[in-house]
């Protein structure tokens, strides 16, 4: 568990711990903002998985490139020292 989930766990148990009255305009407030920070979360959570799912895939296409120009700079090492 992240360490914003795990804020966001202990800000909605310190919530239902003050057993908030939903229809106050103050408890409705309260609520929706709590909702809206634990929504953030989550967002920033999934943003952050794609984030290191691309960071894979780039460091992957990294390594093909650099076996490409490896493969490339050789054959063309080998034309600069040939003897004709």
């Amino acid at each position: 568990m992240s360490y914003l989930a795990e804020k966001m766990a202990y800000i909605r148990g310190l919530a239902e711990g003050l057993e908030i009255d939903e229809t106050t305009k103050e408890g409705k407030l309260l609520l929706a903002l709590v909702d809206a920070l634990s929504d953030t979360a989550d967002e920033i959570y999934e943003m952050q998985d794609a984030q290191d799912e691309m960071q894979l895939q780039l460091d992957d296409v990294d390594e093909d490139l650099a076996e490409l120009e490896d493969i490339f700079y050789e054959d063309e090492d080998e034309d600069e020292f040939s003897v004709e």
